[in-house]
């Protein structure tokens, strides 16, 4: 049983609708176009809107090449055991270039790819010590500049605090929008 169930259709007022406004298109700015994980945010309208800017700039908007965006949130994903980011994000790496046995490796932190592989244990490192260490650091800078290293640590960080949330507000796989589709 969820937690924090989707807020009811009946309890979506313009101040919920409007924490939505760039995130999804007007015609879903309701519980059924939302989805699940969306309409269990709407029960706090102002976090939602404050945290919305922040996961829109992370998945859409961030420096780090889409392709390793998608590797870093599956492997939160995985090791924060949420099974919503961790189906939901499968098409959305798909679209960035991974293949299916690439999106399972990543989920075990294994890949074939050495600086991708370097970008996995970056993940288990930040969730194992809350830090990088300069060796880590620097490593990741052979290919990241400092934008996309800062970037990668808020995608860990930020994938990670939602799975934190949905893992707490029951959110399951349910009936929810199509991956991807919040843009």
């Amino acid at each position: 049983m969820a937690l924090l169930p989707p807020l009811p259709a009946e309890e979506w007022d313009d101040k919920t609708r409007a924490a939505f406004i760039g995130m999804l298109a007007r015609d879903r700015q309701n519980p059924e176009g939302a989805g699940t994980a969306l309409s269990a945010l709407a029960h706090h309208p102002d976090l939602t809107k404050a945290f919305l800017g922040f996961s829109v700039y992370l998945l859409w908007r961030s420096t780090l090449p889409p392709r390793l965006r998608e590797l870093v949130i599956l492997r939160v994903a995985h090791r924060r055991d949420c099974e919503y980011e961790s189906q939901h994000h499968v098409p959305i790496a798909q679209e960035a270039g991974l293949t299916l046995d690439e999106i399972e490796a990543a989920r075990i932190g294994e890949a074939t790819d050495e600086f991708e592989r370097t970008l996995l244990a970056a993940v288990d490192e930040l969730e194992d010590k809350n830090r990088l260490s300069e060796q880590t650091w620097n490593a990741l800078g052979e290919r990241l500049d400092k934008r996309q290293r800062m970037d990668f640590i808020f995608t860990v960080g930020g994938y990670g605090l939602m799975a934190m949330a949905f893992n707490t507000f029951g959110i399951g796989l349910g009936h929810d929008t199509e991956p991807g589709q919040e843009r």
